[in-house]
């Protein structure tokens, strides 16, 4: 009895110690297999209209500019003769973590600009110097003069779906789509003067921005990469600071669509390699 007990505890502990090392196998693999990539661009973007709200409780002033019209400043004119971080640019960090390597994790920074449209008209409503208004005025620097041209700024953490098209027998030239979903905050620059009352609010945080973006991307030799992208974008903005009277401060809020045209190089690496990756690249 002793004898077929022992033998049975010794199945037992061999079926566990298999079953461990095909676990851990398989973990490694799937880690193993994780692939790396990071890009550095330029976009272009067009908004839509946006109201954007005004409150300065020590000015008496809760008003909304209505139907507005904005424009990006792309900078792309003098490319090789400032810093890279001059114009309109953006940069991806990401991480496909199936063995498959076909969904995936992403950070990423688009640094576009928003600028007014200066000289056209535009409803105006709400309180202005403790009288109520509701108008329409010309948009000029005495008016309203807004920018986000230090950036609009929108940081994202993407989920990513992989879709392969082609890749030759050596992988040495790999294409295919990626579909993106992601949402983050906004971390605009806000430069304004709303009725000659002049404001520089320097970087701050102020909203969310959510979007999805589709691109085509192709792989040389494994490590390099270009990709063109579009990326259609909801931004919304609140609690900016703004020039409030006597050192005080006070707010505005703003929510706009966009839709972006983007064009990136990039790399990308395997940490580690090991036997069965068979996957696309």
């Amino acid at each position: 009895m002793r004898k077929y007990l022992l033998i049975l505890v010794g199945i037992c502990l061999f079926n566990v110690f298999a079953n461990g090392q095909t676990d851990t196998s398989k973990h490694k693999r799937i880690i193993n297999n994780g692939r790396f990539y990071g890009s550095w661009g330029y976009n272009h973007e067009w908004y839509t209209k946006s109201n954007i709200s005004v409150d300065q409780p020590q000015l008496n002033n809760n008003f909304t500019y209505e139907s507005l019209n904005a424009h990006d400043r792309v900078g792309w004119n003098n490319l090789f003769h400032v810093a890279p971080t001059i114009p309109q640019y953006n940069y991806r960090i990401g991480y496909f973590f199936d063995e498959k390597q076909l969904w995936g994790v992403e950070i990423s920074f688009d640094h576009t600009k928003y600028v007014v449209w200066q000289g056209g008209n535009s409803p105006i409503k709400g309180t202005l110097n403790g009288r109520q208004v509701d108008t329409t005025i010309n948009i000029n620097n005495s008016t309203l003069y807004w920018q986000l041209n230090n950036g609009a700024n929108w940081f994202d953490i993407n989920i990513t779906r992989k879709l392969p098209i082609y890749a030759s027998h050596d992988n040495k030239i790999v294409l295919y789509g990626l579909v993106k979903f992601g949402i983050g905050p906004n971390v605009p620059h806000v430069s304004d003067e709303i009725f000659g009352n002049w404001n520089n609010g320097h970087f701050q945080l102020g909203g969310w921005n959510t979007g999805v973006e589709a691109l085509i991307r192709c792989t040389f030799f494994q490590y390099a990469f270009i990709e063109y992208s579009n990326h259609a974008v909801y931004a919304n903005y609140s609690g900016l600071k703004v020039w409030g009277g006597n050192g005080n401060n006070g707010t505005a809020a703003q929510s706009f669509g966009a839709y972006e045209w983007i064009a990136n190089i990039g790399f990308t690496f395997h940490l580690a390699k090991t036997e069965g990756t068979n996957t696309v690249r």
